[in-house]
């Protein structure tokens, strides 16, 4: 037999009601904000990684390159990942924040 003991009961009237602040609305309200400021970057860190070398030769041959910043390209990465994830939390502390009404039963939707 395992000696791992039963999960106890959880009273949901307590547990549900820590879930439910006003308090979150203002979190997720910062959270946009700041996936906005991130989403903001996100082109400037991007087209900062994209450059271009030029060589002339001798005999007057022009030679371009396209070269690629991989840490510029990492940061722009990184930046539109953070705003992504914020977002998703934002609609996460947005639902929590607000406390859903239950139906009454043979009200007058049924």
């Amino acid at each position: 037999m395992s000696d791992v003991a039963p999960p106890a009961a959880a009273s949901h009237g307590r547990a549900t009601a820590r879930l439910y602040h006003p308090a979150r609305l203002v979190v997720a309200v910062l959270e946009v904000l700041a996936a906005g400021a991130a989403g903001w970057m996100v082109p400037q860190a991007w087209s900062r990684a994209w450059g271009t070398v030029v060589f002339h030769l001798d005999d007057g041959t022009e030679l371009v390159s396209r070269t690629v910043a991989g840490n510029w390209v990492g940061l722009a990465v990184a930046l539109a990942t953070a705003a992504a994830l914020l977002l998703v939390d934002a609609g996460r502390q947005t639902l929590l924040g607000t406390r859903t009404r239950r139906r009454r039963r043979g009200g007058p939707d049924r």
